[in-house]
């Protein structure tokens, strides 16, 4: 382009200098003579950057002249400017060639992975991509050079010790995606196939593949060949498909390229006994040598016989579905998943296994049923305790108006006791169940364990007894925590009576307690210790031990592995129930014939600045409290609501009962209807508690409430907390605790 601009610069200088008119001639001078001037300054600034392009490639090309990756520079349009030896040797040296040409049909179409990643490039700078070639996987980058030009690197990613590039194989191998478009094919196969093909119904005759089965194969001509097909997950859902002889596999030396493959596989007879095992699946069954042995003696199956299940698949059948098995190894726990394949062979049926490591699925599924199963038995012990504390309100409540016509010299006086202290004992027992579920009521309370733990101590010693020594070893300022003290001496006393018991002979239970920060997230036991500050308790005995396969199953309630009648199997569980609802985490270390360990982790109470109380709401006095005041009874159990109903007449007040919600409102629609306290059960058909107590508190703003619930406070806590004057008393209560509530709340 200068060039003609220089042309017609001159001739317009010249033309002028001859013109007739003088002043049309000054003009033609002076534009030719501006036309000049501009030609040599865009003459100038393309040779500058021609020079600077040609420094820029050079520099380029001095770093890449000795890398061992193909390397490439292109232009926009993709022609070649420069290749490195390691390309040239590769690849060929064509002048003028195209990056698209160079390449050819090494990888699946080639000019649109070097659109996609050239496109990239011109807008961030640089990309890469991995992608599988004829000689194995590379790695595709392109850096941008200029306005106009690139920069492409082909990096190998075989690794080493790793399984052998496709092609040094020698086994039919193609590459597949998950949609069934074909990504590669090996030298192997593609003569095999006469060609590439681009998707897998044009390789195989009956898809979909079913791995470790014969399938028909297309071949070149038209030709058909049975093959077994192995296949390989790899990464983004790609496929790694291999196939091998299906005739004759009888014959040892067929398997001879089995260990190049990256599947474990088994040669078997009928009767599951293996003939030949390849590289992969003898390290996945452990060491000595699998040959000759029989699969259940290398595996066990999960709640299957293995022999049942090789006859079936030597018969041809259950051989769709895949079977997880767990591996008899004693250094780790290993979990495969195998789909088994029937051969004809002149000596009868055989099978060929394709294994796969299924120990992390199988890790998940067991984390996953272990939750599951925790929180169902966590809600049937919440649903259990409900329905246990209506019979023992009931229970303990009409002992107790039996007990107000019987006084002590009475014969029927012991009778009474007893049932009202087994009624207890029960109720106590579903609190551990409560506990459990954790939906216990809690009073958490700022505590020093130092002095709780010492405190505690001497009733500790008493619960020990005389052959097992007690040590307390708790640091010195260790910072406080806030929980609920009478239940964490539970969890510790129940710790210990754990401890002791599994000392018959004696020895000591050691308890510690320190500080420990965690920077970052600690994960054990199907459990994510957050990061934070932390105060450690452990007790640790010198006992019997718990087996390992015993130890996942410790705290869910009624497992014991004590004899009948020395444990109800509630004692972990509660204490795994009270730990969680303090927002603590509790695990367990345990070795046969050394004892165990239980590492309590409860977080660090930092005290917030203190904050002013709100002044109390002043509500207009209850109505009749000189004459115990009128209360609506709203309890859905007849017997509860008969026992409580009879208590509160009992100390003078007027009571109004409904079953339901429904009919406590229909009640209050009478205005002339003074009621001074609202007695309720909070879960009930129809409306809960709360739900119609904010509904009547609407025109009745003055009534005071007393929620009653066999669940735990948490339960109406949401609901309590925005309904003003409103208590909580768990079931079972006694006569005097329902009746001191009531009053308490009029008065």
């Amino acid at each position: 382009m200068a060039i003609p601009l220089l042309l017609v610069s001159v001739g317009a200088i010249a033309a002028g200098a001859y013109l007739p008119d003088r002043y049309v001639g000054l003009v033609s001078v002076e534009s030719g003579a501006v036309l000049l001037g501009v030609t040599l300054v865009v003459r100038y600034l393309a040779r500058r950057y021609l020079r600077a392009r040609k420094n820029l490639f050079d520099t380029v090309a001095g770093f890449l002249e000795h890398d061992a990756s193909p390397s490439f520079t292109t232009d926009s349009e993709g022609r070649i400017g420069y290749r490195n030896p390691a390309a040239v040797q590769r690849f060929g040296g064509a002048d003028g060639q195209t990056l698209v040409a160079a390449l050819g049909d090494t990888f699946a179409s080639p000019s649109a992975v070097l659109y996609r990643l050239q496109s990239r490039a011109q807008g961030k700078g640089a990309a890469r991509e991995d992608v599988v070639m004829r000689r194995g996987h590379i790695r595709l980058s392109v850096h941008r050079l200029g306005p106009d030009g690139f920069l492409w690197r082909l990096e190998d990613l075989v690794e080493r010790g790793s399984v052998k590039a496709p092609e040094s194989i020698g086994l039919p191998m193609l590459t597949a995606s998950k949609s069934g478009a074909v990504l590669y094919m090996n030298d192997a196969m593609r003569r095999l196939a006469g060609g590439r093909e681009t998707t897998l119904d044009r390789v195989f005759n009956d898809l979909p593949l079913r791995p470790g089965q014969v399938h028909e194969v297309a071949t070149a001509e038209g030709g058909r060949l049975r093959c077994r097909v192995a296949e390989f997950s790899g990464p983004t859902g790609r496929r790694e498909i291999y196939l091998f002889p299906a005739e004759a596999e009888d014959d040892a030396s067929n398997w001879s390229l089995a260990d190049d493959f990256p599947v474990p596989m088994l040669k078997l007879t009928a009767e599951g006994r293996v003939l030949i095992a390849n590289r992969r699946a003898r390290d996945l069954l452990g060491p000595g040598t699998p040959e000759g042995r029989s699969m259940s003696e290398l595996v066990e199956g999960l709640g299957r016989s293995i022999t049942d299940w090789m006859g079936e698949a030597a018969r041809g059948q259950g051989q769709k579905q895949p079977e997880v098995v767990r591996v008899r190894r004693d250094d780790r726990e290993l979990y495969l998943q195998v789909r088994l394949g029937r051969v004809e062979t002149p000596k009868g049926a055989e099978l060929v296994a394709v294994l796969n490591d299924a120990t992390e699925l199988k890790t998940l599924e067991a984390q996953f049923v272990q939750s599951q199963k925790m929180q169902a038995i966590g809600q049937l012990a919440g649903g259990v305790a409900h329905d246990f504390n209506n019979l023992l309100t009931a229970i303990s409540g009409h002992c107790d108006l039996l007990l107000l016509r019987h006084d002590a010299t009475d014969s029927d006086y012991a009778d009474l006791i007893q049932i009202s202290q087994n009624a207890n004992r029960a109720a106590a027992l579903v609190g551990q169940l409560l506990a459990f579920s954790r939906k216990q009521n809690l009073q958490p309370q700022v505590l020093n364990l130092r002095d709780v733990l010492a405190d505690h101590a001497h009733l500790l010693n008493r619960l020990v007894g005389e052959k097992v020594r007690l040590e307390l070893d708790p640091a010195d300022g260790l910072p406080t925590i806030r929980a609920d003290k009478r239940q964490f001496e539970q969890v510790m006393m129940n710790l210990v009576v754990n401890a002791r018991d599994a000392m018959p002979s004696g020895g000591t239970v050691r308890i510690t307690a320190e500080a420990r920060t965690l920077t970052e997230e600690m994960s054990r036991d199907r459990a994510t210790v957050p990061a934070g500050d932390y105060v450690v308790i452990r007790v640790a005995d010198e006992g019997t031990g718990i087996p390992p396969d015993k130890v996942s199953k410790i705290f869910e309630p009624f497992y014991t592995t004590k004899k009948t009648g020395d444990g109800t199997g509630l004692g972990l569980s509660t204490a795994y129930g009270i730990v969680k609802q303090s927002g603590g985490f509790i695990f367990v270390d345990s070795a046969l014939g050394k004892g165990t360990e239980f590492s309590l982790y409860l977080p660090v109470f930092h005290a917030a600045p203190d904050v002013a109380e709100p002044a109390a709401e002043t509500l207009p006095k209850p109505t009749h409290p000189q004459k115990g005041g009128v209360v609506l009874l709203v309890e859905d159990e007849a017997p509860v609501r008969a026992f409580a109903s009879r208590a509160l007449r009992l100390r003078g007040f007027t009571v109004i009962e409904a079953a339901n919600a429904e009919e406590a409102l229909q009640i209050l629609e009478d205005p002339d209807l003074v009621i001074d306290v609202f007695v309720t059960d909070v879960v009930m058909p129809g409306l809960d508690g709360p739900t119609w107590v904010a509904q009547a508190l609407e025109d009745r703003p003055g009534v005071r409430v007393v929620f009653v619930s066999g669940y735990a406070e948490d339960s109406v806590a949401e609901h309590q907390a925005r309904i003003p004057n409103a208590v909580f008393l768990p079931k079972p209560f006694s006569l005097s605790e329902l009746t001191n509530t009531v009053t308490q709340q009029l008065h």
